[in-house]
């Protein structure tokens, strides 16, 4: 049996993965896995993710280049959720241009969501394309 058997996978094969930093253990990230992004984190090292909007491998940081450092893997108590331990390379893990995708917090008093954290860098630079005309 491989280690990868052991994982509660759901009906689409996949699994939701926690990117915690691996110095302070701030919530960086909730992401999907399948068994190959999985087990290619492993051999490269590196975050890899299953987007399900684009229906193939991520690898984190192929496009902003805020590539996630892989430094351990561990499964919950009851094997449906990953937490991975991370350095994350260029310190914003979010599409927003934040450090982390939790930067809302609930105001139990008002009931609203008040952010608490800045954007470190626009998003619009972070995932601009280059120019591709005259290719």
């Amino acid at each position: 049996m491989s280690w990868l058997d052991e994982i509660k996978w759901d009906d689409r094969g996949l699994v939701p993965a926690i990117a915690q930093d691996y110095k302070t253990g701030e919530n960086l990230m909730v992401a999907w896995m399948n068994r190959e992004s999985l087990e290619l984190s492993v051999s490269e090292g590196r975050a890899i993710y299953w987007s399900r909007s684009r229906q193939k491998l991520w690898r984190k940081g192929e496009e902003s280049g805020n590539v996630q450092q892989l430094h351990a893997i561990r499964l919950d108590c009851d094997a449906d959720v990953i937490q991975l331990s991370v350095e994350q390379i260029g310190d914003v893990a979010c599409h927003t241009g934040r450090r982390s995708c939790f930067y809302r917090k609930l105001n139990s008093e008002s009931g609203e969501w008040q952010v608490e954290t800045d954007v470190l860098k626009d998003p619009a630079l972070l995932y601009a394309k280059e120019d591709t005309k005259g290719e």
